[in-house]
């Protein structure tokens, strides 16, 4: 893959062997800047983001960053000697290379091993889930500060009012906090934390394709509309798996022991939990 200013792209990363090429890791590459979040980081998530959706080799995404911060918010600096339309310009990149993310079409995971805070907290919100070492801290001061941001997925995550006290007060959220809010989905030790994430990912690059697709989108929609909605959307899931043509061999190699997406899978979910099983956390 071409070079990135901000961002760093591996394809069939070591730790991905049983689904070669089919794991990408998106790097956020700023450490010297506590990978904070300027226009190119926006523009180069976003472009890299949607070349990702629009390949289907590839399974699953794994976004995390270099150095011991996942990200320290929007790059003020950049924003000093902007005009009005300049900094709305800027905020709206932000806002497009995060909704790039929750529409990337496949499994995406945020692994955050460090302090996220305002957008990078907006980055990890708009992958599928977080997974997270001790070092992990999550934190929205925007508002403190005298703007406005992360006021959409917060809440979505851990409710209105720890949303608020965020938001007014500045808290800081640990891993264990952010967990328990269910903002974070599992903790895991810090010295195997990538291990850890590169084995969950192989076991969803494993598994059928258009299953993990439908049920990523079955969950992004029904939560967003009422039971009978969501059941709604679900039944059309299920047609769509019906009326593939690999459907009726899958389900009949399922537990024979022949199929090498079941054997993958079992076997990235035996990494996984070993090394979840270390940190004595599991979700």
């Amino acid at each position: 893959m071409k070079d990135w200013e901000t961002l760093e792209v591996l394809r069939g990363a070591e730790g991905t062997e049983g689904a070669e090429g089919a794991v990408v890791e998106i790097v956020l590459n700023r450490p010297q800047q506590r990978n904070a979040l300027n226009a190119v980081m926006c523009d180069e998530l976003r472009t890299v983001v949607q070349a990702l959706r629009g390949d289907d080799s590839v399974r699953c995404v794994i976004v995390r960053a270099n150095g011991p911060v996942f990200c320290a918010g929007a790059d003020l600096k950049e924003r000093q000697g902007m005009s009005l339309d300049d900094v709305r310009a800027r905020r709206i990149k932000a806002f497009a290379a995060y909704d790039a993310i929750e529409q990337i079409g496949k499994p995406c995971i945020a692994l955050v091993e460090g302090p996220a805070i305002g957008s990078g907290g907006e980055i990890a919100m708009a992958c599928d889930f977080i997974v997270a070492t001790d070092n992990a801290a999550f934190r929205t001061p925007e508002a403190l500060w005298g703007t406005v941001g992360a006021t959409q997925r917060m809440p979505r995550a851990v409710g209105k009012r720890l949303a608020k006290d965020m938001a007014f007060t500045g808290r800081t959220l640990s891993a264990q906090e952010a967990r328990e809010a269910g903002l974070v989905s599992r903790i895991v030790p810090a010295d195997d934390a990538l291990d850890a994430v590169r084995a969950m990912a192989q076991t969803i690059a494993a598994a059928p394709a258009l299953a993990m697709r439908l049920t990523k989108d079955c969950i992004d929609r029904g939560v967003e509309t009422d039971p009978a909605g969501a059941l709604a959307i679900e039944m059309l899931a299920i047609d769509t798996l019906l009326q593939s043509p690999d459907w009726g061999s899958k389900i009949a190699r399922f537990g024979s022991g022949t199929s090498n997406d079941v054997n993958h899978a079992a076997n990235g979910v035996d990494a996984a939990a070993s090394v979840t099983k270390q940190g004595g956390r599991h979700a």
